[in-house]
């Protein structure tokens, strides 16, 4: 995914660290698997279906970071756009 990201000239991060707050606590050492960007969070997954945690995740992401869109892929689904999940705030 990132190989195309770079061919196609779009900016991005990987691994991005960030502070998680959960209930009044930070969580510290959470990392953002791709920020593309600087807009829209990424979380790669390789599981048969996504399960509700994933998308729990990745919602405290959006809200920890101010960002309002993310892309949940699965890439353990038989087809991928079946994985392809958009979130947003």
């Amino acid at each position: 995914m990132c190989y195309e990201l770079s061919l196609r000239k779009i900016k991005f991060e990987r691994q991005v660290h960030i502070n998680v707050i959960y209930k009044n606590q930070i969580i510290h050492g959470q990392r953002l698997d791709i920020l593309i960007d600087k807009s829209v969070v990424v979380e790669i997954k390789s599981l048969k279906k996504n399960p509700e945690i994933a998308i729990a995740q990745v919602l405290s992401y959006l809200k920890s970071t101010n960002l309002k869109r993310a892309l949940l892929i699965n890439f353990g689904e038989y087809k991928l756009i079946d994985g392809v999940k958009r979130i947003s705030l």
